[in-house]
């Protein structure tokens, strides 16, 4: 039986323009405790991660928000608190927010309204989730200084109204392809209640001041049985532990992208994007952002 055709009409995985990857690949995180390399999967799930400033956060990030500018069946919506972090990968973004509290709510409003139309639209087909030959493509929101919004800038009820946002597409989002990776320096239950750090599927605790922090990340328990990224060492930026949905923690050395890599990357991404007409839609959140399939 013929392979699927994707949306830019291929026909299987070596049909793909050279140099461009897929959302529904594995993302390439960084190598275990045994150099071992670790591939992580992040289509229908979402990635939290958490640690002391200077953990190595926006370094894990950054390589998830790589993945998908390289991926011409996925676009990026950006949220970063600091600006500069995923700054680089402005041009490859549908849409990027700095520090914009009120901002970031609109286009989580209008995040949340396109994953009510592509429910509509599964309802409709008979289907619990999206394929790699649909029509549409996956999206991918990173979110740095996840704090910044939810519980510094602003006041109550902003923050309030942004963590409820965010709840429901991290909750809804993935079985239409609307996956959500997250950063913050502020391990605490404030910032990541355990009713939204459950709907990770995976997270990665940096490392962090205490165990309590650490277990906030990771999960109540696994600190009193040995796992704390409190152990780890803080000059050793990029380590820390690992949790996969149902699984146990485990360490891993997360790559770098130095900001020449990320401009090679996001300069290379642009010209794929380019040759095969998926360009940034830089919808600047006009009412149809709302209406995308």
């Amino acid at each position: 039986m013929a392979a699927p055709a994707s949306p830019l009409g291929l026909r299987s995985d070596d049909a793909r323009p050279v140099g461009s990857l897929s959302i529904f690949d594995p993302v390439y995180l960084g190598i275990d405790e045994y150099g071992h390399p670790i591939h992580v999967p992040i289509i229908f799930r979402n990635f939290l991660i958490g640690g002391e400033p200077g953990a190595g956060k926006s370094s894990l990030l950054n390589n998830f928000v790589a993945h998908a500018a390289l991926s011409l069946d996925c676009r990026l919506i950006l949220l970063d608190g600091k600006r500069v972090e995923l700054g680089l990968w402005k041009r490859v973004a549908d849409v990027f927010v700095g520090p914009s509290p009120e901002l970031a709510i609109r286009v989580l409003q209008r995040v949340q309204r396109m994953m009510d139309n592509r429910y509509e639209y599964l309802d409709w087909c008979e289907r619990r989730k999206i394929d790699p030959g649909d029509a549409f493509n996956a999206y991918l929101l990173a979110v740095d200084e996840l704090a910044y919004f939810s519980a510094t800038a602003g006041d109550k009820n902003t923050q309030e109204r942004f963590s409820t946002l965010l709840r429901d597409v991290v909750a809804r989002g993935r079985a239409v392809g609307i996956m959500v990776v997250a950063a913050t320096q502020r391990p605490s239950s404030d910032i990541i209640p355990t009713s939204l750090r459950d709907l990770f599927a995976w997270r990665f605790a940096g490392r962090c001041t205490t165990d309590s922090s650490s277990d906030i990340v990771l999960g109540h328990g696994w600190a009193a049985q040995g796992y704390t990224a409190n152990t780890i060492d803080p000059t050793n930026q990029g380590a820390g532990y690992l949790i996969a949905e149902g699984g146990s923690p485990m360490l891993a050395k997360s790559a770098y992208l130095s900001d020449a890599d990320i401009r090679r990357l996001r300069n290379h991404a642009e010209r794929l994007r380019h040759e095969h007409g998926v360009m940034p839609a830089k919808l600047r959140l006009q009412p149809d952002l709302g209406r995308a399939a």
